[in-house]
């Protein structure tokens, strides 16, 4: 068992009290306040060598969080820590995929090396659970995948990961992509994607049955991009809706971008939501300015929304840093709160509400700080960080940069930096 001590838990105010923590195999067990002749007050952080080896960690005084999750990543088609590379696409979507088929081989690092400098990246900001789509399509067959699968693999004691199939050059227009994305699900991928199939596939019905026959045969879950915005992208929710609940997939389909609904009149937005509710459909959102996700009605209908960078300075846009405090900032920020409480839901989104996604769990209405299987309450999984901030909503502002990243109890980064022998 180990005890932290001194620590501030999703602090709301700046004179918070501290509280001690008691960890146990991987779990949190106990929270209580910290007695007086204990409290060191916010003087130092812990060092990985205050942690390692100790039944006791000195808190500081700094704040609690919970971990935070990238759950819609492209770890294939990032750019970052390599020379910069001006942008070259034409703007256009079908542009962007090309531009990235015609360049992805250049970079300066395998698939699976540029990925574990990005796993690195993420954990170390406070993140311990990526989804990641992989490229698959005619020109990369499963390399892309495979260089994700196994840099994941490398990374499994710091981090839960999902991969996803994704077929991101469309499975109609393109020939061989459906045995591709068979053989990708029989050689690990957790789930199988998706992408625009009435605007970009131009088929929808044959789409979504590659899709779903492909779920329902390998027993995985489904991950669609949909970029598709008014009657269009309605068209596709309600084809995705049905069909979950025809196949009895609730809580295994998951909708990426979702853009139908900040494009609709408010009626049938709410109508979307309750289908979404409905069928167990979770979402995920990259925080886009032109693109934001009506979180409180999505909150009181109980679906679950997770928070992801997409690409990180990739061939797509020059935008992402694999901090995923800072993307917390960006959705807060997209969606114009000011509120704390509003705030804090983005952080919720980024933590308890990626977990939820990749767990295809609802929400149940219950508090982060007493959430027995995903929040910071007794029971759940000892995932957090340590850093120097007066409240959650400063934290959020500053983002600042020196943090101490736990997964299940244990010290995985420091100092922007995964600790040695955790990975």
């Amino acid at each position: 068992m180990t005890t932290l001590r001194n620590v501030r838990l999703f602090p709301r105010t700046a004179d918070a009290h501290t509280v001690d923590v008691e960890i146990d195999n991987g779990r949190f067990t106990s929270f209580t306040p910290t007695p007086s002749a204990q409290a060191i007050g916010r003087t130092h952080a812990a060092s990985s060598e205050d942690i390692d080896g100790a039944d006791f960690i000195d808190g500081a005084g700094r704040a609690l969080l919970p971990s935070l999750g990238d759950v819609h990543a492209h770890l294939d088609s990032n750019r970052m820590g390599q020379t910069f590379r001006p942008h070259t696409a034409d703007g256009t979507l079908h542009g962007f995929i090309m531009n990235d088929r015609e360049n992805w081989r250049q970079g300066e690092r395998s698939v699976r090396d540029q990925a574990a400098f990005v796993i690195a990246e993420i954990v170390s900001s406070g993140g311990t659970r990526i989804r990641s789509h992989t490229q698959i399509d005619a020109d990369c067959g499963l390399e892309r995948f495979i260089g994700v699968r196994d840099a994941l693999a490398d990374h499994a004691g710091v981090l839960d990961s999902q991969i996803v199939a994704f077929p991101q050059a469309g499975i109609v227009r393109e020939k061989g992509v459906r045995d591709l994305l068979d053989l990708a699900l029989s050689e690990g991928a957790d789930l199988v994607g998706g992408l625009d199939p009435l605007q970009y596939d131009r088929d929808p019905v044959a789409h979504l049955d590659v899709v779903f026959g492909l779920a329902e045969k390998h027993g995985k879950g489904i991950d669609i991009h949909l970029h598709e915005r008014g009657s269009a992208g309605v068209f596709t929710f309600e084809e995705i809706a049905s069909r979950t609940k025809t196949l009895g997939m609730e809580g295994k389909v998951t909708i990426s971008h979702a853009f139908a609904l900040s494009s609709n009149p408010a009626p049938e937005v709410e109508r979307i939501i309750e289908l979404v509710a409905e069928a167990g459909i979770s979402l995920t959102t990259v925080a886009p300015n032109n693109g934001v996700l009506p979180q409180r009605s999505l909150r009181e209908n109980r679906v679950a929304v997770g928070l992801g960078e997409d690409g990180q300075r990739d061939y797509w846009s020059p935008y992402g840093d694999g901090d995923l405090l800072r993307r917390t900032w960006q959705l807060a920020f997209t969606n114009g709160h000011r509120l704390d409480a509003d705030i804090e839901a983005c952080l919720d989104i980024a933590s308890r509400g990626g977990a939820q996604v990749m767990a295809g769990a609802r929400p149940d209405g219950t508090a982060l700080v007493d959430d027995a299987r995903f929040g910071l309450g007794i029971g759940a999984p000892a995932d957090f960080m340590l850093l120097e901030a007066d409240t959650v909503t400063s934290a959020i502002m500053d983002c600042p940069a020196d943090r101490d990243v736990f997964k299940n109890g244990q010290l995985v980064a420091t100092g922007g930096h995964l600790v040695d022998g955790k990975v």
